[in-house]
């Protein structure tokens, strides 16, 4: 068994952080400052990042598998779980199927159905690029939707870092993934505590898959961004983290 790469850092409550399409661990630098409030465990998956090498799913309930496994490694039985995009596809499936496992939500510009309905493009247009134009020149025209204004925006370089590590397997493998997913009627089973965090330009997710969010996860609440994007808590990381601190910390012990 192939366990996912991941970078941990801090001290506190384990956090684990699940990156999006074309991501990877570093895709949280702006979130590091939280290592003094948590165990930040941020993993690649597998095909991204530094788990390039391993063989990626084409499911999200293996990409489950993969970050269950890895926590099994660690020795960690119940996180706080955060998951921006496709990896908050993943984290609500963990969340809905391992309920145990998970003691606070954040789903982060993300929502509950995987064809992404008024998504910038659709998954088929994406597939065919990749196959057409190559992966290259894709990653590069996805990322500049992550931002408001991308020539401007400290991350899109990262975003860009972290995309080129991508395998051509792993990114045709997470649209199938998409396409076989859809979390709406496990809503309901999710205990968890959940925050929803969403940002009013995001061109990946619309308003309409938060308000799935709202209307069937039991205990939710969201909060919503002006003049940011997809990459949210690139483009204000200040206020994204605080609102992580602040709901994590939310009622503890």
């Amino acid at each position: 068994m192939d366990l996912l790469s991941y970078k941990r850092i801090g001290h506190g409550v384990p956090l684990v952080l699940v990156h999006g399409y074309l991501g990877g661990q570093l895709m949280w630098r702006f979130q590091e400052e939280l290592q003094n409030s948590f165990d930040l465990i941020m993993p690649s998956l597998a095909g991204y990042g530094e788990s390039a090498a391993i063989k990626p799913s084409s499911s999200i309930p293996g990409n489950v598998e993969n970050i269950c496994n890895l926590l099994d490694h660690l020795g960690i039985e119940e996180v706080n779980l955060l998951g921006h995009s496709m990896g908050g596809m993943v984290v609500q499936e963990m969340a809905a199927t391992r309920p145990e496992r998970v003691r606070k939500l954040i789903c982060l510009g993300t929502g509950p159905i995987g064809v992404l309905p008024n998504r910038f493009e659709p998954i088929s247009e994406s597939r065919q690029k990749i196959m057409s134009e190559g992966l290259e020149s894709v990653r590069k025209g996805i990322a500049r939707t992550w931002f408001v204004n991308p020539d401007s925006a400290e991350g899109l370089l990262l975003s860009l870092s972290e995309g080129a590590k991508a395998t051509r397997e792993a990114a045709l493998a997470s649209l199938d993934a998409w396409e076989k997913w859809d979390g709406r009627e496990q809503l309901g089973r999710i205990r968890a505590p959940t925050l929803v965090i969403w940002a009013r330009e995001d061109r990946s997710y619309d308003w309409n898959q938060q308000q799935q969010f709202l209307e069937g996860i039991p205990d939710v609440k969201i909060e919503v961004v002006e003049e940011c994007a997809h990459n949210v808590h690139m483009e204000n990381p200040k206020l994204v983290n605080r609102l992580i601190r602040e709901f994590i910390k939310e009622d503890s012990v």
